[in-house]
C-alpha cells in the first residue's frame, strides 16, 4: 500500500491552492528584486555540519547517509546554507539575497501541520544599522498591505533579553530559571524566585512570565535598571519608527519567551492575522550568522514568509470561469494567439468537437470552435 500512500507530514499539491501559492512566490521575489536583492538558491540536500547553529533541531531533520559516511539532511532551514554560500566563495559584504524553497522539518505525530513548508524570504548580510532590521519590517508590512490584509499583529522581542536579565543574578539559579521560563512552568519558576534574595528586579522577576502584550504597556514595566533599559534601546526605536512608517500595524512585545533559532542575537519578530495558525513571516537579526563557517563574525538581518500560511489566509477569489479552444490541426497558430489574449484560456486538445463540447460542459467551461473558420 505505501505506493499509493504519502509519508506522514506531506501532502500532494495541485488546483487553486497551488495556483495561489505560484501567484504568492511571483509576486514576492518580484518585490524582492525591486527592493535591491539578487536570488540566490541553494541545494535542497545538505551536510548536517551545515546546521550546527541550529542544535538541537538537527534532531527533527530527515537525515540519510552519503556513500562517504557522511550525515545528509534535507535542508531544516534556509539562512543556514546562505551563510555556508558566503563563507566558501568569497562573496563580500554587504550582500542582500532572495529566495523561494522548501525546508523540511520532522513534526510529531498527531501534531497539526506538514513537514515540508515553502518560504520566500531575503537576507541582508554586512550591516550593522538598524537600518537593516527597517528594510526587512517596511518590506513585509508593505507586501501585506499590497495583498489587503489590514489586520496583521507584528510581534517584536530581542533574543539577547533573557540573557542580560539573567545576567545580573546569581550564575547557580540562571539555567533553571531561563528553562522554566521559556517552558512557561509557573510553579518551578516561582519556587526558584523564592530562592533568590531580595533586590532590585523582585518584583519584575515576578511579573516577568507574563510580560507580552501591546508594545506601549509591556515596555512602560520595565524596571528603571540602566542595563535592562540599555537593553531594550533598539525596540524603542523600532518601535517609534513602525508607528510612524506604518501606523495600521498592531504591535506588540514579547520578553519571555525563547528565540526561535539559537543564532538569533537582537531584534526578533513574527507578523500574524488573529485568525492564522501560523506566523504569515517571521526574521530577525543574527550576527553570528558566519560563526559555524569562520573566525570572522559578521553581521545579518533576515526574514522569510511562510507561503502555505500565507496562501491559507488570503481571501478565496471565485474561480474565474475557463475557457477551452477547439481547432483543427492547421489552426495552432490561430488558436494559440486566440488563448493568449483570452482570459484564463486552453487549447482543447479532443479530437472531435463532440469530445470537445463534452470536456467542456465537465468543466462548466466556455468552448471557443475555430474548426468551423477552417478552410474546407
Amino acid at each position: 500500500m505505501s505506493k499509493r500512500n504519502l509519508p506522514v507530514g506531506t501532502r500532494d499539491e495541485f488546483g487553486p491552492e497551488t495556483e495561489r501559492k505560484a501567484q504568492l512566490t511571483q509576486l514576492l521575489q518580484e518585490r524582492f528584486t525591486q527592493q535591491g536583492f539578487h536570488p540566490i538558491k541553494t541545494p535542497v540536500m545538505e551536510y548536517r555540519a551545515v546546521f550546527d547553529a541550529m542544535a538541537p533541531t538537527p534532531e527533527n531533520a530527515y537525515q540519510f547517509l552519503e556513500e562517504t559516511g557522511e550525515t545528509l539532511v534535507l535542508r531544516p532551514d534556509l539562512t543556514l546554507p546562505i551563510a555556508r554560500v558566503m563563507s566558501t566563495t568569497g562573496i563580500t559584504p554587504p550582500t542582500k539575497w532572495c529566495y523561494t524553497g522548501d525546508v523540511f522539518r520532522i513534526k510529531k505525530r498527531h501534531s497539526g501541520g506538514y513537514n515540508q513548508i515553502t518560504q520566500s524570504g531575503v537576507e541582508i548580510i554586512g550591516y550593522q544599522s538598524l537600518k537593516a532590521e527597517w528594510e526587512c519590517l517596511l518590506l513585509a508590512a508593505g507586501i501585506c498591505a499590497e495583498l489587503q490584509l489590514t489586520d496583521v499583529t507584528l510581534e517584536l522581542s530581542d533574543a539577547s533579553f533573557v540573557d542580560t536579565v539573567l545576567a545580573q543574578l546569581p550564575a547557580t539559579n540562571q539555567a533553571a530559571l531561563k528553562q522554566a521560563l521559556f517552558n512557561k512552568d509557573l510553579t518551578a519558576y516561582d519556587q526558584l524566585l523564592k530562592r533568590l534574595p531580595k533586590g532590585p528586579l523582585t518584583d519584575f522577576l515576578a511579573d516577568w512570565p507574563w510580560l507580552f502584550g501591546p508594545a506601549d504597556q509591556v515596555l512602560a514595566k520595565l524596571p528603571a535598571d540602566a542595563t535592562i533599559q540599555a537593553s531594550v534601546a533598539d525596540l524603542r526605536k523600532t518601535i517609534s519608527f513602525l508607528q510612524a512608517n506604518c501606523p495600521d500595524l498592531q504591535l506588540t512585545i514579547d520578553l519571555s519567551s525563547q528565540s526561535p533559532q539559537p543564532y538569533y542575537t537582537g531584534l526578533v519578530f513574527h507578523g500574524y492575522r488573529p485568525e492564522a495558525n501560523d506566523y504569515l513571516f517571521s526574521g530577525g537579526r543574527y550576527d553570528r550568522l558566519l560563526s559555524s563557517f569562520q573566525q570572522t563574525r559578521q553581521p545579518a538581518v533576515g526574514f522569510s514568509f511562510d507561503l502555505d500560511a500565507l496562501a491559507a489566509t488570503l481571501p478565496q477569489k471565485a474561480p474565474e470561469k475557463p475557457t477551452l479552444i477547439y481547432f483543427t490541426d492547421n489552426q495552432w497558430a490561430q488558436a494559440q494567439a486566440l488563448a493568449a489574449k483570452t482570459p484564463n484560456a486552453s487549447l482543447c486538445l479532443a479530437d472531435s468537437l463532440a469530445a470537445a463540447t463534452r470536456q467542456a460542459q465537465s468543466l462548466g467551461a466556455t468552448l471557443l470552435d475555430l474548426s468551423q473558420e477552417a478552410p474546407q
